[in-house]
């Protein structure tokens, strides 16, 4: 049953809020543990969950929040307040997604392996790891829904499919994550040297999918470091096109390495102070793996959209584009090809 337009705007408003909100909690409980590191004299520690980058974000999505309220204050909103709020929502969801990838996974991953060397984990920590999971999985979840947006043609997400790809991205993530912080807990001089690796392999194959996001060359290398770093925790389709080869590809290749940091800890390190056995850790991301991909394979059988691309057939409605999200959309739905008409480079783009 499709939405009405004043039900839409509800339900964008709540999930508006709700995306906010478990970005500022996870941010209070990063700054939580940042003081408790600070008293304990870890001021390594605090530092690298003070980092401003994701920071910047809060600004964008109070924006968001008050273009949404504004919009649903209207008894009948203007087309240029709507395409606006879907515009700032779009751009959000970026940036959202941006920093998740940049810094929240990070220093995840550093929390999990100071609990691992550590043997016990304080409240504190356990709050920020269950944060940061909701968060980074909230994120994917925002982006999807961001990029539905931009296909009018198919109906919003419903319910049961946003807890689906919830679960699926927090079930996948959640063993990758431990396997890099049980590798980082093990040998730290090696993590850096072991990300760098990746990420230029990585990289190299953003590259030969010869993307064109941004305006410019240099904005492009960005933007293709960017995924490269996004590709190292997580799926990421950069390029249009059929996207299940390279997306089973990208998962054997995630697999494999987080199967070769597991058996470097059983060769060479088996044991850590951990109250828990990690052989039931392991047990348990096996089955968050197993879990997670079985929900994902359900998701793109039954619930993912596989019509094509369409543009807004009515001429002069909602013009304000955001012509990158727009790109991304076709790049991600496997169907979206030359129907779709793209706003010029050079028009509105956001901040991204």
């Amino acid at each position: 049953m499709p939405w009405s337009p004043r039900a839409a705007l509800l339900r964008d408003l709540v999930l508006g809020a709700l995306g906010t909100a478990a970005f500022l909690l996870d941010l209070g409980a990063d700054l939580w543990a940042a003081g408790q590191y600070a008293l304990r004299g870890r001021y390594l520690w605090a530092a690298t969950l003070t980092l401003p980058c994701g920071h910047l974000c809060a600004p964008r999505c109070l924006q968001g929040l008050r273009q949404g309220l504004l919009v649903w204050q209207q008894a009948k909103p203007s087309e240029f307040d709507l395409a606006y709020a879907d515009f700032l929502s779009l751009d959000i969801s970026m940036l959202r997604l941006f920093e998740t990838f940049l810094e929240t996974a990070p220093q995840l991953t550093l929390l999990l392996a100071i609990v691992l060397q550590s043997g016990q984990a304080e409240y504190y920590q356990w709050f920020g790891v269950g944060t940061s999971f909701m968060s980074i999985s909230w994120a994917l979840l925002d982006y999807h829904q961001a990029l539905r947006t931009c296909l009018p043609s198919k109906p919003r997400l419903g319910w049961a499919a946003s807890a689906i790809y919830f679960l699926w991205n927090l079930l996948l993530l959640g063993p990758r994550l431990l396997a890099v912080a049980l590798f980082s807990a093990l040998f730290p001089q090696y993590v850096a040297l072991h990300f760098l690796g990746l990420w230029l392999v990585l990289l190299f194959w953003v590259w030969l999918q010869r993307t064109d996001f941004m305006p410019d060359p240099g904005s492009e290398w960005l933007y293709r470091a960017t995924v490269a770093t996004i590709l190292y925790f997580s799926w990421f389709n950069v390029s249009e096109g059929h996207t299940c080869g390279r997306a089973t590809i990208h998962l054997l290749f995630l697999l494999s390495d987080s199967v070769l940091l597991v058996a470097t800890w059983v060769i060479y390190g088996p044991w850590l102070p951990t109250e828990i056995s990690l052989h039931i850790w392991l047990a348990v991301g096996g089955v968050c793996f197993l879990g997670g991909l079985a929900l994902r394979l359900g998701y793109y059988r039954w619930l993912h959209p596989s019509c094509r691309w369409e543009p807004d057939p009515v001429a002069g409605t909602r013009q304000l584009r955001n012509r990158r999200m727009t790109q991304l959309a076709r790049n991600f739905f496997p169907k979206a090809k030359e129907e779709g008409v793209l706003p010029r480079k050079g028009e509105v783009n956001g901040v991204i």
